[in-house]
């Protein structure tokens, strides 16, 4: 390990050796005559060695201080790059960017936005993961991971709600001319419904009361997926109704390929967060990603949740 005080005093003996005088070191520096000279004594004292032929008109560097020198500026200037990089860092978007997300809402809602920031910034990299597993943030190496439903407690990591997405019960107009259209809770019963579910577990529609918990109905259904663009395309086919994300079904909506149900009821919400390792020193990069999802994320689905479907017009 390199002594604290040699590190203090290899740039007073740079500046000395450049200024040509101990004294236009000084000047240089900001500090005395005296402070520089001292700072040189020292350094040879912990070096063992001679470093400058003094006279009382020149400044000239012995073999040792010459070698020194060498290495010295050599050494100084790769500090001083390495500071400025890391400088531009914080100003500057530029670097890798590790993003882990769900894969639907991911390669819809975040990835454009990402995307967009990457257009807009030459210098910024983008390394997207797509996966519906809770991965490691740290463990995994991701600057930042987004993540839907009910936040757990993480430790280490910090949380920043970026978007809401409102859930809708829907259906395709055949089905609803067939079926007829549900007015209440009560009778989702006489319906067929396509649901999301994973090997021994079936996700319970939700519907906010005005006290105490949420109502939770699993409708008959003899489909379940646990993949909501499966799941939306079973909905286009007619095979029952769904319970997906506004964000998801607004274009079928607007296009009357799908027609929501039931909207006179609250409709319940799932959470999106960002998360990222808690750190003194958040790259730029990393916090302008978290402030353009947190902005264009929860827009595009406000614009979703506005819009009206033709039969609720």
């Amino acid at each position: 390990m390199i002594p604290g005080d040699l590190l203090a005093d290899l740039p007073m003996f740079v500046a000395a050796v450049e200024a040509g005088s101990f004294a236009a070191a000084a000047a240089k520096l900001n500090l005395t005559r005296s402070a520089v000279g001292r700072s040189i004594a020292r350094l040879e004292r912990r070096l063992g060695v001679r470093l400058f032929h003094r006279t009382t008109r020149s400044l000239a560097l012995t073999e040792d201080g010459l070698t020194l020198f060498e290495h010295a500026r050599r050494a100084l200037g790769e500090v001083q790059l390495a500071t400025a990089l890391l400088d531009s860092g914080r100003h500057t978007i530029a670097g890798r960017l590790r993003v882990s997300m769900p894969v639907l809402f991911g390669r819809l809602r975040i990835a454009p936005i990402l995307i967009r920031l990457a257009d807009a910034h030459p210098k910024l990299e983008l390394d997207l993961n797509f996966s519906d597993r809770l991965v490691d943030v740290v463990e995994d190496g991701f600057d930042l991971v987004v993540r839907n439903g009910q936040l757990q407690n993480w430790p280490g990591l910090i949380a920043r709600r970026i978007a809401s997405q409102p859930m809708r019960v829907c259906a395709a107009p055949h089905y609803l001319d067939g079926a007829g259209a549900p007015e209440s809770l009560a009778d989702l019963t006489g319906h067929h419904a396509v649901l999301y579910g994973r090997p021994g577990r079936v996700r319970s529609w939700l519907f906010p009361q005005p006290s105490g918990p949420a109502t939770e109905i699993v409708p008959p259904s003899r489909m379940r997926f646990d993949d909501l663009g499966a799941l939306r395309d079973a909905a286009l086919g007619g095979h029952g109704l769904a319970w997906l994300p506004a964000w998801l079904i607004q274009d079928d909506v607007a296009a009357g390929r799908l027609v929501t149900v039931l909207d006179h009821l609250p409709a319940h919400a799932f959470e999106s967060h960002a998360l990222w390792p808690q750190s003194p020193h958040l790259p730029l990069r990393v916090r302008l990603a978290i402030d353009a999802l947190a902005a264009l994320v929860a827009e595009s689905t406000f614009r979703a949740e506005s819009g009206r479907s033709p039969a609720s017009a």
